[in-house]
């Protein structure tokens, strides 16, 4: 299974992914699957989209236009468009990094990534209906420097991917709806309303995969919950600005209120 994983990981078509994502969720739910002890898994040069995006430097990304043009909405559907197909190679590199983790972790990764391919295909109709395409404009490489830099960890993996990137998506997810919903009448715009909806639905499933399993290894190793925030600190993210904590959310996904306000909320019941 490690080389189709491999394979989806690698590949650009996200055709081709959606196929070997289900044939691995498919041996994963039949128990067919090894932990192949000789396996070493590879560490990838490049992002699978590379072939298809130019990859900039964050800070050379053009702002944000107004959403009331076609073109400034694209751009806001494309950057999460490409966060979300970002999201696809995390969670399939979740499962092909770490092959020693139980067959619940596996199928549970696989399952998201199954969820952030469809995030991706209802993001690229909408582009689509624009006129624009995935690979119209520029895109950083934040979220696969994040998998490389974890890399050795699935401690840390958890702890930075699903419980600080996605986590950070549920504080952002509400507010950009927010923006959008004075145009809601443009088909477009409530087309894309209803997407980041069931996104946001389904993220905090995401997230509550994630805290399951960094508290499993937190049991397993027999450490504190609270080395969450020494990660954070290692990987220089716990000083990053958070203007807005979505509390309930983060409740929902597992975050204990000491963990939120911790991290910037103001106020946790």
């Amino acid at each position: 299974m490690y080389q189709i994983l491999e394979q989806a990981i690698i590949s650009g078509d996200i055709l081709l992914k959606e196929e070997l994502t289900i044939q691995c969720l498919e041996y994963c739910n039949q128990n067919q699957v090894s932990e192949e002890a000789d396996f070493k898994p590879k560490l990838f040069k490049e992002p699978s989209y590379a072939s298809k995006c130019r990859i900039v430097d964050p800070r050379e990304l053009p702002p944000r236009k107004d959403f009331d043009t076609d073109e400034g909405l694209a751009t806001l559907v494309h950057a999460i468009a490409h966060i979300e197909y970002s999201a696809i190679d995390l969670a399939l590199d979740a499962v092909y990094r770490f092959p020693k983790m139980p067959m619940e972790y596996k199928i549970d990764w696989l399952i998201v990534a199954e969820d952030e391919i469809r995030h991706f295909k209802m993001l690229k109709a909408v582009l689509d209906t624009l006129g624009y395409e995935y690979g119209d404009f520029p895109v950083h490489c934040g979220l696969f420097d994040a998998a490389e830099h974890t890399a050795d960890s699935v401690l840390d993996r958890m702890a930075i991917v699903p419980r600080y990137y996605e986590a950070s998506g549920l504080d952002v997810n509400p507010q950009i709806i927010k923006k959008l919903d004075n145009r809601r009448k443009h088909p477009l715009v409530k087309q894309l309303i209803d997407v980041l909806n069931v996104i946001y639905e389904e993220e905090i499933d995401h997230v509550h995969k994630g805290d399951k399993w960094f508290k499993y290894l937190c049991e397993k190793n027999a450490l504190e919950e609270s080395i969450y925030f020494e990660i954070l600190e290692r990987y220089k993210l716990l000083s990053k600005h958070r203007p807005h904590i979505n509390v309930e959310a983060r409740k929902e996904a597992g975050f204990t209120c000491s963990e939120i306000k911790k991290l910037g909320a103001k106020e946790c019941k």
